[in-house]
Formats: C-alpha cells, structure tokens, sequence
C-alpha cells in the first residue's frame, strides 16, 4: 500500500520530467539497495555516477551528522571551515589554483561558460566569443548548458538557443580545427562522453586539443562532471590522460551522494572573476562541503582508486566475453568504472528485465548499457550482474 501510496502521490503532485521505474527505494547500503517490499538490489546506477563510495558509507553518515549538529547553512558573505577545507584539498590535489563551489553539474558548467567569456573580453576580444562542443555531449539542463549540449532533443522545444556554441564530431581534430575562428574562446569537452554513450578519445585526442588551444590562445574546459573524483581510476580524469585543462568542473561524486559542483580554474583564468560578478546562495555549503571532504578523503586514502582500477579491468574483461559470445552487442568501451555495452537494439527492456532480477543497470542513446557501479564494488558482485546479462542474452 505505501508503495502505490508513493507512487500516486509522486505521479500527482511531482512535474512530470522523469521515465521512472515502478519501484519505490527506501534504503541504500554499500553497492545495494532496497525498495518498499523489502526486495533487495545491486546498484549499478550507483545515483549516476554519484554514489562513489556507495550508499551511506559510514565516513560520509558522521560527517553530515557532525556539521548538521554544529552549523547547516550561512551566508557566503561568511568564512566556513569546511569549505575552505574543502577547497584547499581540490586545489592541493589538482592542476588548479582556485575553486568556486554551486549546487549541480549543470551549475558548474554555467559557471565555467561565464568564465570562458568574461576572461576573453577582459584579454580585449570584443567580439561574441564562441564556444566548441561536441556532438552527443551533455552538459547540464540550463539554458546555457543545454545550448552546449550537441544533442538535438535536449534542445527541442526550448528555442531560441543561447547563441555563442559550435558543435563538431568528437574524436576528431581536423573538425576542431576547421571551426576555431576569431570568435573563438574555448574548447568544453567531456574526457569520456557519459550520457552520449560512453564514448571515449583516442590515444592523442586530449592532447591534440591541449595542443589546438595553447596555438590559438584559447581556454581548454573539461567537464568531469561524471567522470571525475575517482570513477576513472585517477582522481581526476585528465590525469589519466596527461593533459591539464585550464578549467574543470566537478559534481556527482563529490559529496558523496548531497548536491554540490565545483569549477576549478587556473589563476589567470579565475581572476576574472570579482565580487558580484557570479555566486551561488547554497554554494559551498558547510554540510556538503563536509561530506564532500569525508568523500575525497576516503578516495585517497582507502585504497578506493585501485580498487576501481582492479575491478574495473575484471568487468570489461567479462563484458567483452560476453561480446563474444552474442553477435548483437556491438562494443563494450569505457576506463574505470564508466563503462558502456552497445547492443544492435533498443535496451529499455533489458534495463527493466534486470531491474526485475535485482540488478539495476542504466541505458542511454536508446542501445547502451550504462555501468556506473560505486567504486567500492567487489569483483564478486561484478559476477553476479554478468550472470544475470548472460542468462537474459541467451534468451535473444
């Protein structure tokens, strides 16, 4: 009863901007989950790439209990410890040198869109200053971040667009090349494209775009929304790659399941931002920034990276095998623990066969499989989802 009790309410009163799946969870441990009847899942969501430590990992419980019992909110007209804290650890951990703290992904890309072009006017180009995205990224659901989604049906019904963006293919220099002009300031691009599929860049993609940047006097931005804190095997994506953007952004998996972002930017770029030029009302708030800093300490110093490096190798391997095994997966690809399984049709019913097999998984571009499983997840419960693929794939 309390289940269709949810479920009617939710439907009634909530807008209607999610598909979601007919299951009420109530709570979370580790890489699992439980929904009203008391059926049990493996989680291999993990929130979206949020729950990096998993659900209600006891670092993170203490911590948002701790600074809930001392102090919940105050004006950033004010100095907080654990964001200041917080900050020093990005920082101290990061090509960058200052940080400015929001509540979202989507708010953390606005803030590094608004940088990009406050920095280039301040450097004396007048002109409209552009930005390149690529195709099948995604960015954030404001008006500014949606633009810069190179994804048509994010885009739809929402026009006139915010003008100033350029989409070209990922993975492909020569395209970038063709499209910088005068007008453009930056270059915003996702290590790993999350949402567009899992598509990750060739060996010297990155650094062919660093490389782009440095000769034509632009920003380079990383978007490590999803990829970022850990969920690549470095802490940060771009250390996997060699390459140091002069902006990043942060959210998802750095508070360990509270909403928070973060833009991170070299010095240069960041001091154009002054007071009033951009802020944040809940940004950096002293509960978040508090889980925030029990979540990255726990990365670094529990042996968290290496376990997703181990499990995830062990995970593509099997995938892979799977592969193999049915001709109609078409790839498995991915680094860490974002991976994704193409397949020759739709997923949704594979998504909801697995959810009704006590697996949740995640698809996305309409036929990949999306894997987003905490960074704590053992080889074992790896197992137990490849078994579950298996039994539902040799029925196709």
């Amino acid at each position: 009863m309390e289940k269709n009790r949810t479920m009617n309410l939710s439907d009634k009163y909530i807008a209607s901007t999610y598909s979601r799946l007919p299951i009420v969870i109530t709570k979370g441990n580790g890489c699992r989950v439980w929904d009203s009847d008391g059926k049990e899942y493996l989680d291999f969501v993990g929130g979206l790439a949020v729950c990096n430590l998993g659900h209600c990992h006891p670092n993170i419980v203490e911590a948002i209990k701790e600074q809930s019992n001392r102090l919940i909110h105050v004006s950033n007209l004010y100095y907080t410890e654990p964001q200041a804290e917080l900050a020093k650890l990005l920082i101290e951990n990061s090509f960058a040198d200052k940080v400015f703290f929001c509540n979202s992904g989507a708010e953390a890309n606005e803030a590094a869109i608004k940088l990009a072009r406050k920095y280039t006017k301040e450097k004396g180009k007048d002109d409209q200053p552009e930005i390149i995205t690529m195709t099948n990224s995604f960015h954030g659901r404001t008006m500014a971040t949606i633009t810069a989604t190179g994804q048509e049906k994010f885009h739809k019904g929402f026009e006139p667009l915010l003008p100033g963006f350029t989409y070209v293919p990922f993975n492909d220099i020569q395209a970038i090349e063709k499209a910088i002009d005068r007008k453009t300031c930056a270059i915003l691009v996702e290590p790993i494209q999350g949402e567009g599929g899992v598509n990750c860049p060739s060996d010297n993609y990155l650094k062919g775009l660093r490389k782009i940047c440095d000769n034509h006097g632009i920003l380079l931005i990383f978007d490590e929304v999803q990829v970022g804190l850990g969920r690549t095997g470095t802490l940060f994506a771009y250390e996997g790659y060699g390459v140091k953007p002069d902006i990043m952004t942060l959210a998802k998996g750095l508070a360990g399941g509270v909403p928070i972002g973060a833009m991170l930017a070299r010095k240069e770029v960041v001091e154009s931002f002054s007071p009033g030029s951009h802020a944040s009302t809940f940004g950096g708030n002293p509960v978040v920034t508090a889980s925030a800093l029990a979540t990255i300490n726990t990365i670094l110093k529990n042996g968290i990276l290496q376990n997703c490096i181990e499990v995830g190798e062990y995970f593509f391997k099997k995938l892979t095998q799977l592969k193999r095994q049915y001709p109609f997966i078409k790839e498995v690809r991915g680094k860490g623990l974002i991976i994704g399984m193409e397949l020759e049709f739709d997923g949704g019913d594979i998504v909801k066969e697995c959810m009704d097999r006590g697996v949740l998984i995640n698809c996305t571009m309409g036929k990949t499989l999306r894997f987003l499983p905490p960074l704590i997840v053992t080889k074992g419960e790896v197992d137990k989802v490849i078994r579950v693929l298996d039994d539902m794939f040799s029925g196709i």
